[in-house]
This record gives structure tokens, C-alpha cells and sequence, in this order.
């Protein structure tokens, strides 16, 4: 399984404290990060990611490239939804790409372990979609 993990910056501490709470889980998945969160996720807890750029220089595109090419099974975004983002056609445009190729899509911490439950289910050896 492989799962992006992206948060804008007033998120990135609840991003790491996810990421810490759900270690043992995402230990066994391939991690995509866009690039300051993934600095920060290595950082915080070790953990090997593949860092994409920061989001407002492309790495919501990168990422949403993976899920087009069908190489990417959940996305965990925790957004601002307060602030306005620079590169808010970039994260509508990754939002889309999530639903056109229905990938799941976690917004919230809530739905992140929602998402990230359903991974390792998935991922089980007799798990059946």
C-alpha cells in the first residue's frame, strides 16, 4: 500500500501527531509526502518517505500524478480550511483527481483514520474488497 501524506502549515503538528499515533501502521506502507511535510514526518519520527516538492511548487501535482498512474491507494490532506492557499487550484485539482480515480481522501483527522483503518485492512493477506 501507498499513501500521501500532505498538510498545509498550520496542520503540520496534527499531521506529525497522526503520523506518531499511527507509527506501527505506516511503518509497513510506502509513504508520499509533499516536500516540508515529509521533512518534518523524517524528522519527527524517521520514517522513510519519498518527498515530493512543496505543494505551492508543484508537489500537489506530483502527487496527484501517482494517483492518475494508479500508484498511490489513499490520500491523508489535512488542510486549512481557513486560510487561503496560494495554490488553491492545485489542491482543487488533487481533490478532483482523488474523486475521478476514487482513491480515498482523508480531509480531517477523523477521516484519516478512517482511510488509513481501511489501508491496512486492505492490505491484510485474506482481506476481500
Amino acid at each position: 500500500m501507498r499513501i500521501a501524506l500532505i498538510a498545509h502549515d498550520e496542520k503540520k503538528p496534527d499531521m506529525i501527531d497522526f503520523v506518531r499515533g499511527r507509527l506501527g501502521d505506516l511503518e509497513a506502507m510506502e509513504i508520499t509526502t509533499t516536500g516540508t511535510t515529509g521533512k518534518r514526518i523524517q524528522e519527527a519520527t524517521g520514517l522513510d518517505v519519498d518527498r515530493k516538492e512543496s505543494g505551492p511548487i508543484g508537489g500537489d501535482m506530483q502527487i496527484g500524478a501517482e494517483i492518475v498512474d494508479g500508484d498511490c491507494d489513499g490520500v491523508v490532506f489535512l488542510r486549512d480550511p481557513l486560510t487561503a492557499q496560494p495554490h488553491e487550484p492545485d489542491i482543487t485539482a488533487l481533490l478532483r483527481i482523488c474523486d475521478v480515480h476514487d482513491v480515498p481522501l482523508a480531509t480531517n483527522l477523523a477521516s484519516a483514520d478512517a482511510v488509513l483503518d481501511e489501508l491496512v485492512r486492505q492490505s491484510e493477506p485474506d482481506s476481500q474488497r
